[in-house]
């Protein structure tokens, strides 16, 4: 096993927790941070707890079975008894843009989400493929991954907001500039880290993937038909709430957001790179 992604994603935890404790200390102290921390904890946790209802009910997904879809619910099948889950419950969403995603916030509780326009662009190995990547999001626990660093980094923004409005810690010694920096700076770093943490959960959830399924290239091509398509067919429901988006195999939105530190997904070249590196 490559644990260079683990380690990764290991290392930009502690640095947005570190920059949690610092921004706290310069501007709530002790109580503002618990204060701050729980507001966070407290607006993502709805959205991790119901995370499957939320999202599946915002596109319209409707839940699909062995009579129903047989090729698509019986591949699901043996992809999860290969990965050593439990079944996830599958559904398909009427859009014409191929796409996916995993949801639920554990392996117990996962969904599995495909587009019609998928199923209706890819093979048989490059579907396998596409779910055999978003079932390693579900047994990697990506759903919570992502639930921790929301808080956290809503916790950062809480505290620079509490700062800028009441002025944060009386402190006589503080440094006027050095907080004010503070205030612009610590919500764009927890924010560029959040995105680093997406990115590097995208490339393990390819790995984890390509090991499920045993065939790397058949995602790699996956991908690269998917982006293709993606430019020119919007999906409306994540251009409408676009804080979806970055739960999709690849970036769904019109254009494909924006690339580089600002984006939640790697880019597909490289993806593709490492993937054909496994082959």
């Amino acid at each position: 096993m490559n644990y260079g992604n683990y380690v990764k994603t290991g290392l930009l935890m502690a640095a947005i927790v570190a920059l949690f404790g610092a921004v706290g200390a310069a501007l709530g102290g002790a109580q503002g941070m618990l204060l701050a921390l729980g507001f966070g904890v407290a607006t993502n946790f709805a959205a991790y707890w119901f995370s499957d209802r939320m999202v599946l009910r915002m596109y319209n997904a409707r839940e699909v079975d062995a009579s129903s879809a047989p090729q698509y619910y019986g591949m699901v099948r043996e992809l999860a008894a290969k990965a050593g889950l439990p079944m996830p419950r599958v559904y398909l969403i009427d859009e014409a843009q191929p796409n996916a995603f995993a949801t639920g916030r554990n392996p117990e509780h996962a969904a599995v989400a495909a587009t019609t326009g998928l199923l209706r662009v890819l093979t048989a190995r490059e579907l396998a493929g596409v779910m055999a990547h978003e079932l390693a999001h579900v047994k990697h626990r990506d759903i919570l991954t992502s639930t921790i660093t929301a808080s956290v980094a809503g916790a950062i923004s809480t505290l620079a907001n509490f700062g800028m409005f009441f002025g944060g810690r009386d402190d006589e010694n503080r440094n006027p500039v050095f907080a004010l920096l503070i205030l612009i700076v610590a919500p764009i770093a927890a924010m560029l880290i959040q995105f680093a943490i997406s990115r590097s959960r995208e490339f393990e959830a390819d790995r984890g993937g390509a090991e499920i399924s045993g065939d790397p290239r058949a995602l790699a091509d996956a991908l690269a038909k998917i982006e293709r398509y993606a430019k020119g067919l919007p999906l409306e429901t994540a251009e409408a709430h676009p804080a979806t988006a970055q739960m999709m195999i690849v970036n769904p939105l019109s254009g494909g957001g924006v690339r580089g530190l600002f984006s939640t997904h790697p880019a597909t070249e490289e993806r593709i790179r490492r993937l054909l590196g496994m082959a």
